[in-house]
């Protein structure tokens, strides 16, 4: 570790720089890579920003180009609020690339590749020292107090609901001084007053015993899953189910009669209805079915750019009179026009002009992946890869993404996210709720 230590200090210059009198990331993070880069101690641990999320930062700081005024204004604004993402990923660990060759060496089946992979992604940084410090500074450059967690793999089938959320519990039972699992909005401020930082877990896809035998029986595992802490739900994901309808689909169909009973019973037990994968018909019908507020997690505006995975303004003024919000993500294609961050600011400052600012939230869906990742992934011999899953359904587009549009968006540029809605005019109190208030006030509906 202590190798490690001076190894980033020597890439960045900045051996024998003091690291006394600095209190937070976000406030030293001020404009140029050395001062950027500079460490600082927090409750005897030391933190810093690496060469990749000085990069990113760079990058996010050229496109905005803020005055100064602008930027130390939101880099304090985002340091004294409570941040909440309203999906997305926490920090994702390097797998540990020699274990992974000798499972493929053993004849592995991809499957169980797939398992060990996204294990050690979730997981390693709970033992591994270094993990532990690179997932720990993604996590205090970030700035963000609480991530709503995917917790839960893509589909209905409950042992594979289950083994994702396993993976978050176990990362926030055994990191709970650092990280901990939020049961309700509470545990996310009382988070931020600690310094620490929270999970509030979501799960991909509504938990089905798939038997058919009655719907009160098919209905039965939510409450199950809520216990476990999961507090919001995809309705569908890209395909069609027997909920209703998927939005990479090209035919709608709606939400189902069986579906109106899941959003019902969803409502009944506290979960939040999630319709960001869901065709525009079965969005807009849920919406107006539900009877607390709902959310488009993490999509975009399809006035601006018209994309399968955006919501056009009916569903999103839907989702807005059930006192929902709309996340907005940092995927450059369903965004559009440049693909980074100042696009993802347009959807955002269209959001605020046409639905207020009490509807809109940020739910990045990316993460941050550990600067040894690479490396670790060179030592993985290639392997029998399966076929596509069945919920991968992304309609070919000709959007060319590049490296500049993914780096401006990176989830540790979280403090330029704030800094781009205070150049936007925003006053204080509308950048905290779409940093965070609006997540909380929609969590504490739903367990009303």
């Amino acid at each position: 570790m202590k190798s490690n230590r001076r190894n980033f200090l020597r890439v960045s210059g900045l051996a024998g720089i003091g690291m006394s009198g600095i209190s937070s990331l976000e406030g030293f993070a001020a404009g140029n890579a050395s001062e950027a880069s500079k460490s600082f101690e927090e409750n005897g641990h030391q933190y810093f920003m690496t060469p990749p999320m000085q990069e990113a930062y760079q990058t996010a700081l050229a496109i905005l180009k803020p005055t100064t005024k602008q930027l130390e204004h939101g880099l304090e604004l985002h340091r004294n609020s409570v941040v909440v993402e309203s999906y997305g990923f926490m920090p994702r660990a390097a797998v540990d690339g020699d274990s992974l060759k000798s499972a493929i060496d053993a004849d592995a089946s991809p499957l169980e590749i797939q398992d060990l992979q996204e294990d050690m992604s979730m997981t390693r940084f709970v033992h591994n020292e270094l993990e532990k410090q690179e997932f720990m500074n993604a996590w205090k450059a970030s700035g963000v107090t609480c991530v709503v967690q995917n917790a839960g793999e893509e589909g209905n089938e409950i042992p594979r609901l289950l083994k994702r959320l396993s993976r978050f519990t176990y990362a926030t039972d055994w990191m709970k001084e650092f990280l901990g699992k939020a049961v309700t909005p509470d545990d996310i401020i009382r988070a931020k007053k600690e310094n620490r930082h929270a999970l509030y877990f979501t799960g991909n896809g509504v938990p089905l015993p798939q038997e058919w035998i009655s719907v009160e029986e098919e209905l039965r595992y939510i409450r199950v899953f809520f216990q476990l802490g999961i507090r919001m739900m995809h309705l569908t994901y890209n395909r069609n189910n027997m909920i209703g309808g998927g939005c990479g689909e090209k035919g709608d169909i709606g939400l189902s009669d069986f579906g109106r009973a899941v959003v019902k019973e969803m409502n009944r037990v506290g979960v939040i209805v999630d319709i960001s994968h869901s065709g525009w018909q079965t969005s807009l019908e849920a919406a107006q079915l539900s009877e607390k507020p709902m959310v488009a997690s993490h999509s975009t505006v399809s006035s601006l750019h018209k994309h399968f995975r955006g919501k056009p303004d009916p569903v999103i003024r839907a989702i807005a009179d059930t006192d929902g919000y709309m996340g907005i993500c940092c995927i450059p294609r369903f965004l559009g026009g440049s693909g980074d961050i100042s696009s993802m600011m347009r959807h955002i400052d269209y959001m605020v002009k046409k639905f207020g600012s009490d509807h809109v939230a940020i739910g990045t869906d990316v993460a941050y992946t550990s600067q040894y990742a690479t490396e670790e992934n060179k030592k993985i011999p290639a392997y029998r890869r399966p076929r596509n899953r069945w919920e991968a359904l992304w309609p070919e587009d000709d959007f060319q993404q590049t490296p500049t549009m993914v780096q401006s968006m990176a989830w540790t540029n979280w403090p330029l996210f704030t800094v781009g809605m205070v150049q936007l005019g925003y006053s204080d109190q509308d950048i905290q709720k779409i940093l965070g208030g609006n997540v909380i006030r929609v969590a504490n509906s739903a367990l009303a």
